[in-house]
């Protein structure tokens, strides 16, 4: 059996993306689909005192409004230093700020990518090894996909990665064609969205769609048991984004 899990890239995306991620064998980025602004790709969220404050890559976007993920370029700026700054404003009093901090800054510090698709590899790659992640990890751009349909692509993607189980979210239900999966001999698996447990966290309320980066700060090495759901039921995994 080999499990694919085939998501859009997101910018230090929340600790479900990454739930998802280590419960598979292969994580394809999807990455030749097109841009969307205003979205997940290039921003995440952090906590503050006034309450939950975006961190966003500047992306161009003037007269590209059909480009693809991996078309996206970064606006020449100080962004990553801007991030980091703000990071370490909200951050300071998290409980493990001091031990982990210092692998925040090397990875805003090395990160002069110009594409936004690299930027977003070069956080998940090392926050999978951070928190202990194995899968393999591969983008769709990577394989010649003939097909146009949204499940065809996606059924083509798998049989190119020679899976045999495939692991989408809830809102796909709406356009998924299972017949071809079935046509494949492919099985098909939906997430829900629940479950995980709480932690201690800066800044009342407590608030769970935020980026990965919260659950490190503030658990340290426990994070990798606050990516997990809590009495997983029917192989059904915790996802956020479709």
């Amino acid at each position: 059996m080999k499990k694919a899990l085939i998501l859009q890239s997101n910018y230090i995306p929340w600790k479900g993306y990454f739930h998802a991620i280590k419960e598979v064998d292969v994580f394809v980025m999807y990455d030749d689909v097109q841009y969307t602004k205003n979205d997940w790709r290039n921003r995440n969220l952090i906590k503050s005192k006034m309450g939950l404050q975006w961190l966003t890559i500047p992306i161009e976007t003037r007269h590209k409004s059909c480009q693809r993920i991996n078309q996206a370029k970064i606006v020449p700026a100080n962004w990553a230093q801007k991030h980091l700054l703000s990071i370490k404003h909200n951050y300071a009093k998290a409980a493990y700020y001091k031990y982990y901090i210092p692998f925040f800054e090397e990875l805003y510090n090395n990160c002069n990518h110009r594409y936004l698709i690299d930027v977003n590899r070069h956080f998940l790659t090392n926050i999978c090894r951070l928190l202990e992640i194995k899968t393999s990890i591969v983008q769709s751009s990577d394989y010649d996909l003939k097909s146009t349909d949204k499940t065809e692509r996606i059924v083509e993607m798998c049989s190119k990665i020679n899976a045999t189980d495939y692991y989408s979210g809830p809102a796909a239900r709406s356009y998924i064609n299972t017949e071809l999966f079935n046509d494949a001999d492919i099985q098909l698996h939906y997430f829900d969205y629940g479950n995980f447990p709480a932690y201690q966290q800066l800044y009342l309320p407590f608030l769970h769609e935020v980026s990965i980066l919260d659950v490190i700060l503030n658990t340290g090495p426990d994070a990798k048991k606050y990516i997990n759901k809590i009495d997983v039921q029917n192989t059904e995994l915790a996802f956020q984004y479709t």
